[in-house]
This record gives structure tokens, sequence and C-alpha cells, in this order.
């Protein structure tokens, strides 16, 4: 697997990227799918895009933004595209967000592997921050494989140290 595409966010009115793809409501009513016909004149027409890229294995860039203490959805591009111009609040979310920070220090060619000088955890609960902690990464010690089998399909969402915030 190649290293992913980042999500966007906005945390709190400053722009940064995640190293973490939250998951989407695909059922929601404001959430469209698009039909295999339109995946297919995507492919035919030449037209660049995420939906055909091994950086991007989920087939969708999310944009997010962390305002007055919760998580909306605020775009969305790809294989799925977000109705009406007003954020979508997240409540169906409940996991830990990974915001990398500072110097690459490692590139790992897999997933969100990659480690940075230090990382921005935040707690979301039913789309309510509830807790956040920075994480520094300069003095830790990294073993390549274990970054790797990590960040395989199921594992990227989860990072050591996330279950004591």
């Amino acid at each position: 697997m190649t290293a992913q595409i980042d999500e966007g966010l906005i945390n709190e009115g400053e722009r940064t990227w995640m190293a973490f793809c939250p998951p989407i409501p695909e059922a929601h009513p404001r959430i469209l799918a698009l039909s295999d016909e339109e995946i297919e004149k995507l492919a035919r027409d030449d037209t660049p895009s995420i939906l055909f890229s091994t950086a991007c294995w989920r087939g969708y860039r999310g944009s997010w933004e962390i305002r007055d203490g919760r998580f909306y959805l605020v775009g969305l591009e790809g294989r799925f595209q977000l109705r009406g111009d007003d954020p979508l609040f997240a409540d169906w979310f409940t996991g830990v967000l990974r915001i990398p920070q500072g110097e690459l220090l490692e590139y790992v060619h897999m997933g969100f592997g990659s480690v940075h000088e230090r990382e921005l955890h935040i707690k979301i609960e039913n789309g309510i921050v509830t807790a956040s902690q920075i994480r520094d990464n300069r003095e830790a010690s990294r073993d390549p494989w274990e970054l790797r089998q990590r960040n395989l399909p199921g594992g990227e969402n989860r990072f050591p140290g996330d279950d004591e915030l």
C-alpha cells in the first residue's frame, strides 16, 4: 500500500491536516455517492481524480473542522460529495484524530505511517472534543516494520497511547 493522501482540517481557525481518515456515514442523506456510471465517465474522460490514485485507497478525501470544541465534516471530493453548504456535525464519530506537527522524521511508504517531530492527538466522543495531548516523537524509538504493519487497512487509525486520553 502507498502512503495515503491526508484529510484536511481546520482546527479552531488554523489550517492543518490529519494523518488519519475519520469514517463518513455513507448512508447519511447529505452524503451523496457517485454512481458507477459517473465513476466510469470520469475514468473515460481521463479526469484527474483521487478516485484512481493508489495514494487514496478510500476513494475520497474529506475536509474537516474543529470549531468551538465540535467536530464537523465540511467537504468531500472523490467518490462522495457533501450536499448543502452548511458543515455537517460529525456526531457519528468517536475516536482520536492524529495531526502531525514539525519536521518529518521518518517517511513510511504505507498508510499514514510517516513520523513527524510531534503529533497532536485529539479525542472526540460523538463529535465533541473531550481531550487532547501532544506526543513528542523526537526521542522515541521507531521500528519501521511495526510502523508498516500498524498502517495496513483497518489498523491505520489506532495509535499507541490513545487509550490513556
